[in-house]
């Protein structure tokens, strides 16, 4: 499992580092703003995926249901430094400066070019993991405003994601099943990107699916499983995470019970 190294004398800045492979289906409440140090990191969403090596630098918005594999490459493990850029600090920001919004928001990950400004800022955070006392907030406001800036400078039209403070709405819950339901998330999670309560969600997902959300979300991994192996020739061992199973023999049991037989003897 991934390693945090937190700090409790300040919520903005984090690193985390792998050792082996790991793997996340996750849907963040905040945009999470991060310089990869070294390995890899994937990000697959449901109609697009990215692979990352050292010294990548990114924004990773918030409320984008994605699987993140992270991995060593090069015999170094994996490791990143994360600024957390989360909505009721946005909020203050934007509360005295007006947004550019010069065009719709939308959730793509964001991709720079190395630029000193960048360089500077990520290198400014080290200091922070030695941090023995709690940081003044008008030093982190500071340092928040900083990111911003540097954001704003590079991307013009960054406003467009930071200044979006929107919930998501109720949706049409067939359509983003259909589109998302490799990733391997808790069912209270998709009710909310759904704009839905977990009650309604799954009284509208029985409603249409004649089926518990469990049960259809299994299914319908498998047979996508089932597909990559027998048409694509792929290994269970390539696929097994990408299509929502956290461990090989947990999905070798739940395709052997399915189909009747086990991947290997595809």
């Amino acid at each position: 499992m991934a390693k945090l190294n937190l700090n409790r004398f300040t919520d903005l800045v984090w690193t985390v580092t792998e050792e082996g492979i790991y793997k996340d289906d996750l849907s963040l409440e905040f945009h999470s703003f991060v310089l990869i140090i070294s390995g890899e990191m994937k990000i697959i969403q449901a109609d697009k995926s990215y692979t990352f090596g050292a010294d990548s630098m990114l924004l990773f918005p918030r409320n984008q249901i994605s699987a993140v594999i992270k991995q060593p490459k090069d015999g170094r493990p994996y490791k990143a430094i994360v600024f957390g850029l989360t909505i009721e600090r946005l909020k203050a920001f934007y509360a005295k400066e007006k947004p550019n919004l010069i065009s719709p928001p939308d959730g793509a990950v964001r991709i720079f070019s190395k630029q000193p400004l960048l360089k500077s800022f990520f290198s400014s955070l080290i200091p922070y993991f030695e941090l023995e006392q709690k940081m003044p907030e008008n030093i982190a406001k500071i340092k928040f405003e900083e990111a911003i800036s540097i954001l704003r400078f590079i991307e013009p039209s960054i406003d467009s994601v930071l200044a979006d403070f929107s919930e998501p709405g109720k949706i049409n819950l067939v359509e983003f099943m259909e589109k998302n339901y490799k990733f391997n998330m808790h069912l209270e999670k998709f009710a909310y990107l759904t704009g839905r309560s977990l009650s309604t969600f799954i009284r509208d997902f029985k409603k249409v699916f004649k089926v518990t959300p469990q049960r259809w979300l299994t299914k319908k991994r498998l047979e996508l499983a089932h597909f990559q192996l027998t048409k694509k020739g792929k290994k269970a061992g390539d696929i097994y995470l990408e299509i929502g199973f956290e461990n090989l023999s947990h999905f070798s049991f739940a395709f052997k019970k399915h189909f009747g037989y086990s991947p290997s003897e595809l």
